[in-house]
């Protein structure tokens, strides 16, 4: 049934033929309400991303008109276009051969990459028109290989799998097939439509990449280490280490000379729904309208692209117990909506830094390639094809921020995440202490207002806290602070008292932009909520992770604060560590553990917990087993086993996580929340011994 549309775009709304339209659309709608009687709303200002009820639709509609590119009402149940049964996938493959190779100009130029039609061009059309097996006009060759290829990805199918799967393919298909017998034929075959890597070589000691200038030497510059493995050898020389390196801007051109994913590029100046004091993706944060400020040319066109950069180790080979970490660099595209940004068929690896060990303070060492991309396309862009308009523009992109953990950070940031002053934010007004073996980050009661009761109570250690909180370093001055690190003599040497943290100047501050960007460093909440649950866990359950030790009770007793803890001797001269109200006794550890194994879990959602969870202990969890029990389970039940004071105190801080976590932030909500944790840290400290508060604990503010 073909309904009529033309209403829609009708600009007087009070005609009655648009009317007429609006009651055939909401009575097709209707059905397809969900549990709450809502459906999604189409006008020109919610664009089908609000739930609202009928009548809320229907006057909106009415009043604010119906979206004209909503061409097909998919969310109100219209049906997709049926899918013709011949040349359906042929036709599939045109369209991307037509984006990744476009038709070449009158001047006999092509229109991307200066590529020449007939280099590539007529060669995929022949494996386009080329059928999988004689007779077979369905599905052509490529197509094939290519959906074989998507399906391999999806399902994550080894490479020795694979062959066999093309190899029992290839023998129960007509003869004279022309699937693959390999994946390695599969590869070559889809690698016109692919995109590459550059093989850079790595000194061994990772003093610098044989690259550009030292890409024909044999010895590190550096240390004068060999290149080569085997170096007197006659055969193929083989290199130390290997860093792959995946270029940037064909990837970036990749997206616009795709239409559908051209579109979704301007997202963030076309398709966003703008509301004052909520921030449901980059766009709406401080520091991005303060870029747009401080570079309004490059803010001026929608299509320059804003990238986030993070970077972590991990070990490919599955076995914890191996000492070898590999570490990715991947970029995120804040161009595209939020729903697709975060996605990892969105992300862009950029570097694939070899092991065994961590590239620490050398990680500058390996993004040289990048940041001199990002450099590239910072100063004189590159000329590319926009899809949806087929015209040339020159693209430009700009590096926002990093996401990391901790460790990661201080390797990207240059500033140190260990000694007195770790914290990147507090900088040289970190407010820090020694206890027995470690560095405390306590002292949270100077962010509070100066007449506040809690700086005056002297159960926290001993004192009345009078010190103002950290000031605020502006970008002029910790550009200051960081260009005076070239100054230092050279080696390893201790720092002064009244040194700061910075151990190197950042590569990133080759960035022409950099040194002004209100927000360089991000720490990602998924570690800082993995941290604090272990943390909490551990003295809950009194397990290897736990902070309440025999130092942390010790160091209790020197700052001469709650004597009820202390570890004392009995008439045997045995020493005795009395019970802490944050610890569970025996029987309730059973308790707590049975309600984690009992607990009921939707199919996926943290389904593996209960695996981690013995009779008195949880172990072994991952950063979404975490964010699970901190937000949804840890709340519900730990009332049960420990004070009103203790528990309020952790149900608080796992709703300022769940708040921190939501996909719709509210400006006014987290200035409050922000207040409350200040509050909640100063409680924290009442309860726990000063051991407990590392630097994850103080970076929660």
């Amino acid at each position: 049934m073909t309904i009529d549309k033309t209403w829609v775009t009708m600009r007087n709304r009070k005609d009655p033929a648009y009317w007429e339209g609006l009651q055939v659309f909401m009575a097709l709608a209707s059905k397809h309400k969900d549990c709450d009687g809502r459906i999604f709303c189409p006008c020109v200002r919610c664009k089908n991303t609000r739930l609202h009820p009928l009548d809320t639709v229907e006057a909106h509609i009415f009043t604010k008109g119906f979206e004209s590119s909503y061409e097909r009402w998919t969310y109100h149940g219209e049906p997709d276009e049926p899918i013709e049964a011949n040349n359906a996938d042929a036709d599939e493959m045109v369209d991307v051969i037509e984006d990744f190779f476009p038709p070449i100009n009158d001047d006999g130029r092509a229109t991307d990459d200066g590529i020449q039609r007939g280099q590539y061009y007529d060669e995929m059309f022949e494996e386009i028109e080329a059928e999988l097996y004689p007779g077979c006009d369905w599905i052509s060759s490529l197509n094939f290989v290519a959906k074989l290829m998507h399906l391999k990805n999806l399902g994550k199918i080894p490479n020795y799998i694979f062959d066999e799967l093309l190899k029992l393919l290839k023998f129960a298909f007509p003869k004279e097939n022309k699937i693959p017998p390999t994946f390695y034929e599969a590869k070559k075959k889809l690698s016109k439509l692919g995109l590459g890597y550059e093989s850079i070589h790595v000194c061994k000691n990772n003093c610098c990449l044989f690259y550009n200038d030292h890409a024909s030497k044999d010895f590190c510059p550096v240390c004068g280490t060999s290149r080569w493995i085997n170096e007197n050898t006659s055969g193929k020389k083989i290199a130390h280490k290997v860093m792959r390196y995946f270029p940037l801007t064909p990837r970036l051109k990749r997206l616009y000379s795709s239409r559908i994913t051209a579109k979704e590029m301007v997202w963030h100046r076309t398709g966003r729904v703008k509301e004052n004091g909520v921030m449901r993706h980059p766009v709406d944060s401080a520091a991005w309208k303060n870029f747009d400020s401080r570079h309004p040319d490059f803010a001026r066109d929608p299509r320059n692209v804003r990238l986030g950069l993070a970077a972590d180790g991990f070990n490919p080979f599955g076995n914890m117990s191996l000492s070898y970490s590999m570490w990715p660099v991947v970029l995120a595209n804040y161009n595209l909506p939020p729903w697709m940004c975060m996605k990892d068929n969105n992300f862009l690896l950029t570097l694939l830094i070899p092991g065994p060990k961590s590239p620490g303070k050398n990680m500058d060492v390996f993004l040289r390639p990048l940041v001199d991309e990002l450099k590239e396309l910072w100063t004189n862009g590159i000329e590319t094809r926009d899809a949806t308009s087929n015209s040339m523009f020159k693209m430009r992109a700009a590096l926002l921020w990093t996401i990391n953990d901790f460790p990661a950070r201080s390797s990207l940031s240059g500033w140190s995440g260990q000694g007195y002053k770790a914290c990147p934010t507090c900088n040289e007004d970190t407010s820090s202490i020694r206890v027995i073996g470690k560095t405390s980050y306590v002292g949270h009661r100077r962010f509070l207002p100066s007449n506040h009761r809690m700086r005056k109570d002297r159960e926290f250690d001993g004192k009345v806290e009078k010190r103002l909180p950290p000031r605020r370093f502006t970008c002029l001055e910790i550009l200051k602070q960081v260009n005076v690190i070239s100054e230092r003599a050279p080696g390893k040497r201790k720092r002064g008292e009244t040194e700061s943290n910075w151990r190197k100047k950042s590569i990133f501050y080759e960035l022409e932009y950099w040194s002004t960007n209100e927000l360089k460093h991000n720490i990602d909440v998924m570690h800082v909520e993995k941290n604090v649950c272990d943390s909490i866990l551990g003295t809950l359950l009194d397990n290897d992770k736990s902070k309440d030790t025999t130092n942390a009770r010790q160091d209790l007793k020197n700052m001469g604060v709650r004597q009820s803890l202390w570890i004392y001797e009995d008439a045997h001269k045995r020493l005795l560590k009395p019970h802490a109200p944050y610890v569970l006794t025996a029987e309730d550890k059973q308790l707590f553990c049975r309600f984690f194994k009992e607990v009921k879990l939707p199919d996926g959602f943290c389904s593996n917990l209960k695996k981690k969870v013995t009779d008195n202990n949880i172990v072994g969890l991952k950063s979404h087993d975490c964010h699970v029990i901190m937000q949804r389970l840890l709340p519900v039940c730990i009332g049960k086993f420990l004070s009103k004071e203790i528990s309020t105190t952790i149900i608080e801080l796992c709703n300022f996580f769940r708040i921190l976590c939501s996909r719709t932030l509210n400006v006014k909500d987290m200035e409050k929340a922000q207040g409350d944790l200040i509050q909640i840290l100063c409680k924290m400290e009442r309860i726990y011994p000063p051991a407990f508060f590392d630097i994850m604990i103080h970076d929660i503010r």
